[in-house]
């Protein structure tokens, strides 16, 4: 299992591997070289299966979509694709085979991409894991319920968009 570990105010803090059936309670991230606790209590159901957030103990995680890097540029080559077919230039056999390339690629990604769980809480994800058919994907409900957290002066990332010179009269 991969996690990525954020702190409780959403920061990032790094990414570990660990083997669920080892359990391990502490854990040392590299990166941030700190040592982090894992809370497997009652983590897991008896399907073995996680139900509740081993960084911060939170009961709410949904289900999220991991797409690969290439993902923009076949994205990308769609609309080139879409835009060669409205100017009637996919006639040609190999503008064609192209076209039918991207699409493939395209389907390839969305059947191929993994699934992983997050926290609402936390914001940590758990790439790697069996996931139990009662997590759904977000909901914006439940998502509402775990306000993002303010900084020292009060304000959240989304209401910081002025500098502190902007402020109006």
């Amino acid at each position: 299992m991969r996690i990525d570990l954020r702190d409780i105010s959403r920061k990032r803090i790094g990414r570990i591997t660990v083997d669920p059936t080892l359990r391990p309670t502490r854990v040392t991230v590299v990166d941030a070289d700190r040592e982090i606790f894992l809370n497997w209590e009652s983590a897991l159901d008896d399907s073995e299966q996680l139900r509740r957030c081993l960084v911060c103990g939170g009961t709410d995680l949904f289900r999220d979509k991991v797409f690969p890097a290439a993902t923009a540029i076949v994205v990308i080559l769609a609309f080139v694709g879409a835009a060669v077919g409205v100017l009637g230039l996919a006639t040609r056999p190999l503008v064609l085979a192209a076209l039918v390339a991207v699409l493939v690629i395209d389907v390839a990604i969305l059947v191929f991409s993994r699934s992983r769980l997050v926290c609402y809480r936390c914001g940590s994800s758990f790439t790697g894991v069996r996931i139990a058919s009662y997590h759904n994907r977000w909901d914006r409900s439940v998502a509402d319920r775990y306000p993002r957290p303010k900084d020292a002066d009060g304000a959240t990332p989304e209401t910081r968009t002025r500098t502190s010179g902007d402020v109006p009269a």
